[in-house]
C-alpha cells in the first residue's frame, strides 16, 4: 500500500482569496529561518533559480537556505501577492538583514511560483536585489519569527 502523497493547502486552482493565504504561508515559512521546515513546502524534485544558483530537491533546497542564513543574520521577510493564476502565483517581495560585520540590507524582488496538485511548489524563480541600508533606516522590527498581522504590508510601507 503506498503513502498519501503529501498536500500543502490552499490547492491549485487558487482564487485571489487563496493565493494570499498561500503567499502569508510563504512567508510564515521564510520567516522560521528552518530551511528542513521550508522545504516541506516544495516537491521532493522542484526546481529553483534563486539569484544565478540552479538547485533541484528539496536536500539542496536545504543546503541553499542553511548557506542563506548563516549569511543574511536577523533576516525578516514580507511578501506580497503580484498575480495568479489556476497553479501560478507570482509574487514581490522585501526582507532585511544584516551581515556578520553589522552592515544592513534590504533585498528586493519577485519570484514566480509553479504548484503541483497537492498544493507543493514544483518550480520557483527568484529574482533578488540587495541595497545597503543604514541601520537607522529598517522598517522590520518585529520579534524574529512570524510577522505580525498588524504590521504593515509591503505596499503600506512604500516599497
Amino acid at each position: 500500500m503506498s503513502a498519501a502523497p503529501e498536500s500543502r493547502p490552499p490547492l491549485p486552482p487558487f482564487t485571489r482569496e487563496t493565493a494570499i493565504q498561500k503567499v502569508r504561508a510563504a512567508e510564515d515559512g521564510w520567516n522560521t529561518r528552518d530551511p528542513e521546515r521550508v522545504s516541506l513546502a516544495y516537491t521532493p524534485q522542484s526546481v529553483w533559480r534563486n539569484r544565478a544558483e540552479f538547485v533541484t530537491g528539496r536536500a539542496e533546497i536545504v543546503q541553499l537556505l542553511t548557506r542563506k542564513w548563516a549569511k543574511e543574520l536577523d533576516y525578516r521577510l514580507i511578501k506580497e501577492l503580484w498575480a495568479y493564476t489556476e497553479n501560478r502565483i507570482a509574487v514581490r517581495f522585501a526582507y532585511e538583514w544584516h551581515d556578520d560585520s553589522g552592515n544592513w540590507f534590504r533585498s528586493y524582488g519577485n519570484e514566480n511560483w509553479e504548484f503541483d496538485e497537492h498544493g507543493l511548489m514544483a518550480r520557483r524563480f527568484a529574482c533578488i536585489n540587495d541595497l545597503p541600508i543604514r541601520e537607522a533606516d529598517r522598517l522590520y522590527h518585529w520579534p524574529l519569527g512570524r510577522r505580525p498581522d498588524d504590521h504593515p504590508s509591503l505596499s503600506d510601507l512604500g516599497l
